[in-house]
């Protein structure tokens, strides 16, 4: 099996949403502007990178929904999307071989797939009526 592109494509976005929502970038300061250190200039968000936040956010919902019955796979995604372990980091960090974590990122793109398909087909079902 094969990593879904499109799939990959929302995570990447979703990430970059966390970690804005986590820095405060969504709108919201997560400290006064008076306490802010300097950063060094290497290390700030670029921010011409677009995020859809809508998308984003309904990508968090599909993440979640693998909280309660696949719970490995939304460790999986929040240690390579949020944590930017990498593979082998995830794989330490989860006490599993490296090819189990790869194989855990392409069950949780079958996952997600189908959850957005779901969603799809309920919303059709619900206009249709």
């Amino acid at each position: 099996m094969a990593r879904i592109e499109w799939v990959k494509q929302r995570l990447n976005n979703w990430a970059l949403w966390k970690a804005r929502e986590a820095s405060g970038g969504l709108g919201f300061a997560t400290q006064s502007v008076l306490l802010a250190e300097r950063v060094d200039r290497y290390r700030e968000v670029d921010i011409s990178t677009t995020i859809d936040s809508t998308d984003a956010a309904l990508t968090n919902q599909a993440i979640e929904a693998l909280k309660p019955a696949q719970l490995h796979l939304h460790s999986v995604l929040h240690c390579i999307y949020l944590h930017d372990t990498g593979i082998k980091g995830a794989a330490l960090r989860l006490g599993k071989a490296e090819s189990t974590i790869s194989a855990n990122l392409e069950q949780a793109d079958r996952a997600l797939e189908l959850w957005f398909r779901a969603r799809s087909e309920a919303r059709k079902s619900s206009l249709s009526t």
